[in-house]
């Protein structure tokens, strides 16, 4: 069973978060999740929503999938050295890293996405890619996949490329299911973005 370390932050957009849960959490027997924050506290974020975390140095897994989320709380956690170098450290020690939204601009700002390809949410592109300039932003893309890093676009993109992950790792068969039984419309093709302005 692998682990999915979601690492969480006060202000955190809950779709991003609670869409890859609801995929992965389909897949009980090969997943498990855990939900890690800097200080372990209780975290809250703009819809209301509080979750219990666990401190990054009290996991009691190690992580196998790290998951990072966005939401208005990045705007904040740009200038955050801690917080950036605990992700610095946990996206180099997982075998797969995920982020949803304006995820990726935390990913970036840390440095682990220098010369790879990545997307992230079109409605704060400017300020996303403001973040580095080393990395190859891609504004076509639902999804992109480069390495063990895949970034997803905005909000419910995260959704899409779950799904696309468990397809790559589980087959597509699998995925599909996924999405039936959810009864969600799966956008499949990660280079199919509506939402890019043309």
């Amino acid at each position: 069973m692998q682990t999915i370390t979601a690492l969480v932050f006060n202000n955190f957009e809950t779709l991003d978060l609670y869409g890859v849960v609801e995929m992965f959490g389909r897949l009980p027997k090969q997943y498990r999740l855990q939900f890690a924050s800097i200080s372990g506290s209780l975290i809250h974020n703009h819809h209301g929503v509080t979750l219990p975390t666990t401190a990054i140095a009290s996991l009691e897994y190690p992580t196998d999938v790290l998951l990072i989320v966005g939401g208005p709380g990045t705007r904040d956690l740009v200038h955050d050295s801690e917080f950036l170098y605990e992700l610095s450290c946990f996206s180099h020690t997982a075998n797969w890293v995920l982020s949803v939204c304006t995820g990726s601009a935390l990913l970036a700002k840390a440095g682990v996405l220098d010369g790879l390809r990545a997307t992230s949410n079109k409605r704060a592109w400017q300020w996303v890619i403001s973040q580095s300039d080393s990395v190859v932003w891609q504004p076509q893309a639902r999804w992109v996949v480069d390495d063990k890093f895949y970034t997803s676009s905005g909000v419910s993109a995260g959704m899409d490329m779950t799904l696309g992950f468990i397809a790559d790792r589980h087959g597509v068969g699998t995925a599909r299911q996924i999405a039936y039984d959810v009864e969600y419309r799966w956008h499949e093709d990660r280079h199919n973005d509506e939402f890019c302005p043309r």
